[in-house]
């Protein structure tokens, strides 16, 4: 508890930016922070299996999340995406703004990615679109040594916990009517291995191959980190709850989206995070038990959980209780 208040004093004092005219930082200020990267040695092992995988790959399917469409894609993933067909499919864009979209597309084409969809993989929507896009994809590109096979491989990659497992089984659903084939969760790193191939459709026949999420060994931006973290490709305790919820509620401010005011009980749109984590503790009952020493012996006295209240606040942004949130 003492590292919380002192962790929320911190991110109200010192020399960072003074809130705008209207109530609200311009900026945030990190105070020197560097956020750690995730990279266990899963990952590294998994990177070796998708180079090594690539050679029998058809088509690569990137999959990000359409909430940071901009920000987080493995440079380390892109360096290899000019060998073959390439689809960008972002996913969760029940998440995302949807007035940001064309900006988004916009952008992604100056960047080379011609060939993007939006999907939301809960519902299956726009995946319906992505088989045919690959099979015409892979038909108007040269397949060298696979020119003989009537089969599709194609190579599923992705930061960590972006919905590339989700895909897989969204796929299926749709052209196989069969359920399940690689587990999926909202932590990263659920798949720890490049799989076998798992069949998604009949006709063309087409094979995926699901691999585990890969960061790239150190994070060139902390702000790139935080929207990581975010929207979880990153484990939360190693960038630090207090202050993701504090950068949550100042890229909320920033693009006016207020819904947190109305759901926890707000007066009014706040630039402080400890009020607003003390009314997510009280709206949510989220309290410890603590024991305080006095003169007559020890007290049990209930006090608000404030890094219970920074979870929920998270986890409301990351299942869209506060509204649709594009980061980038």
């Amino acid at each position: 508890m003492r590292r919380w208040a002192g962790a929320l004093r911190a991110a109200r004092s010192g020399p960072g930016p003074a809130p705008a005219p209207g109530g609200f930082r311009e900026r945030f200020d990190f105070g020197g922070r560097d956020v750690a990267s995730w990279f266990p040695g899963h990952m590294a092992k998994g990177l070796r299996q998708m180079r090594a995988s690539l050679r029998r790959a058809d088509c690569l399917i990137e999959v990000h999340d359409a909430r940071i469409p901009l920000s987080g894609r493995n440079p380390m993933l892109q360096e290899v995406l000019g060998i073959r067909p390439h689809i960008l499919v972002l996913n969760k864009m029940d998440l995302a703004d949807p007035r940001r979209q064309p900006t988004i597309l916009e952008h992604l084409k100056q960047q080379g990615c011609s060939h993007v969809v939006f999907t939301d993989c809960q519902h299956d929507g726009n995946v319906k679109k992505i088989v045919p896009l690959v099979a015409k994809l892979v038909g108007n590109s040269p397949r060298y040594h696979r020119a003989e096979s009537t089969e599709y491989s194609i190579l599923v990659i992705g930061v960590p916990n972006v919905g590339k497992s989700s895909l897989i089984n969204s796929l299926r659903r749709l052209h196989l009517k069969k359920g399940k084939a690689t587990a999926v969760g909202g932590e990263p790193g659920i798949t720890k291995a490049v799989l076998t191939r798992i069949q998604v459709c009949e006709k063309p026949l087409m094979y995926l191959v699901d691999t585990p999420g890969v960061l790239p060994p150190k994070l060139g931006d902390v702000e790139t980190g935080m929207k990581l973290a975010l929207c979880g490709a990153i484990r939360d305790h190693l960038v630090g709850e207090d202050i993701m919820a504090d950068y949550l509620l100042y890229v909320l401010n920033k693009q006016q989206q207020f819904g947190y005011v109305q759901r926890y009980g707000l007066a009014e749109a706040c630039d402080d995070i400890e009020p607003v984590l003390r009314r997510v503790a009280l709206a949510q009952g989220r309290t410890q038990k603590v024991k305080v020493l006095t003169g007559t012996g020890n007290v049990n006295v209930t006090t608000l959980n404030y890094p219970a209240a920074a979870y929920e606040f998270l986890r409301d942004f990351r299942v869209g209780r506060l509204g649709r949130v594009t980061l980038d």
